[in-house]
């Protein structure tokens, strides 16, 4: 029963710290109320995705000294100790980018990393599955946050610092008791003495081109991904869908970003690593487009899911593969290093999306950008896919 205990606290963890991507319902009330522009919302959500990438790393190494237990709870405190910095700033940009995007991103980088590695531990033969099961908590978390969000601002009248304060303290405490769940299966002292020995060489796995392509990988599918769903609400008010619609879609792509993440990670347990890849960079080139088209409402909402779908993968495709190429004691080492191509996505890809608004009022131009960066990587990957040769 202790695997299945851990896993379900890990989801319950992964959806709480993933409330992030409900961020363009939460952004529309700070412009609103407190005028914040679309660039310095979109820096926010920009800079919390960098700082939690950039946070995994470190967090990689204490989890291998101190385990998952320590460090999720010291995730969840952080997370919820910046949202509730956040909720006393009088709409202060500063102070809400110190808060969310500096303390509560470092709590999403040390918790989101724990339930990844534990899970693969726990079930051994379903490392795709089950790392896909555990990340989709983390895109699901948006369905519950915006919805919730949407209701209080709307029927209720709550101001968004209110909110700031619900998340910090209430789902703060909730993600603290999940965090004290995490446990790891017992090692033998072979495996550990091999995880000793391989932590000592990784300079000669980050430079190999197959980690490369698997940087440039999953830079591309999150630039776009994260530069659609921080924006999203906003872009389909551009596109004539009313303010209730606009509100469902963020609900869509979390559920096309929660489900997508399950699929492809049985996808990838039945694939190759190439053909996953850029089956699934095919997938997200595809779905941009009838957003530039702004094709109409019905086609506009499944293409959001396909584009949520599309985004998921990047979570457990890349993971899956570190898996294969490199090995579970090793991915708490490569796979963060690996996830700051996401964290600099996140740096220019929402801020962008942004400031492109801002300047020409539209959205459109910045979409472009993303269906360009998506089928350089694509192309870049099949012309040299012989590197992706599975190792493992």
């Amino acid at each position: 029963m202790k695997k299945w205990i851990v896993l379900s606290a890990g989801i319950v963890l992964q959806a709480i710290l993933g409330g992030i991507y409900a961020w363009s319902e939460l952004s529309s009330p700070l412009m609103e109320e407190y005028k914040l522009t679309n660039g310095q919302t979109g820096l926010i959500f920009g800079a919390t995705i960098a700082v939690f990438t950039i946070t995994m790393i470190p967090a990689g190494r204490f989890l291998k000294k101190f385990g998952p237990r320590i460090t999720a709870s010291i995730g969840a405190v952080f997370f919820a100790l910046g949202y509730t910095i956040a909720a006393m700033s009088n709409g202060n940009f500063a102070i809400i980018f110190i808060g969310i995007s500096i303390i509560s991103g470092i709590g999403i980088g040390a918790g989101y990393v724990c339930p990844l590695t534990v899970g693969m531990k726990w079930f051994p033969k379903n490392k795709g599955l089950v790392t896909g099961v555990a990340v989709a908590g983390f895109g699901g978390g948006a369905i519950i946050l915006s919805n919730l969000a949407k209701y209080l601002l709307e029927n209720k009248g709550w101001d968004v610092l209110e909110i700031f304060k619900l998340i910090g303290l209430g789902l703060g405490a909730l993600a603290l008791i999940s965090a004290l769940l995490m446990s790891e299966p017992q090692e033998d002292k072979t495996q550990k003495i091999h995880a000793k020995t391989s932590h000592e060489n990784l300079r000669k796995f980050i430079y190999n081109k197959t980690y490369l392509l698997l940087c440039s990988g999953i830079f591309a599918g999150t630039f776009a991904g994260l530069l659609v769903i921080g924006h999203l609400k906003k872009i389909l008010l551009e596109s004539g869908i009313t303010e209730t619609k606009a509100t469902l879609g963020i609900s869509i792509y979390a559920i096309g970003n929660a489900l997508g993440r399950i699929v492809w990670g049985q996808i990838h347990d039945k694939l190759k690593t190439t053909k996953t890849i850029m089956f699934s960079l095919g997938c997200m080139l595809l779905s941009l487009i009838p957003l530039v088209l702004k094709a109409p409402e019905t086609i506009l909402m499944i293409d959001v899911a396909l584009i949520g779908m599309s985004f998921g993968s990047c979570f457990v495709v890349y993971a899956s593969s570190m898996v294969k190429h490199y090995g579970t004691e090793l991915f708490p080492r490569l796979y963060p290093i690996c996830f700051l191509g996401y964290g600099f996505a996140g740096v220019v890809g929402s801020p962008i999306g942004g400031s492109i608004r801002d300047k020409t009022g539209s959205f459109t131009p910045g979409i472009v950008v993303s269906i360009a960066i998506v089928a350089t990587a694509l192309t870049l990957i099949a012309i040299t896919h012989k590197a992706l040769k599975e190792t493992k």
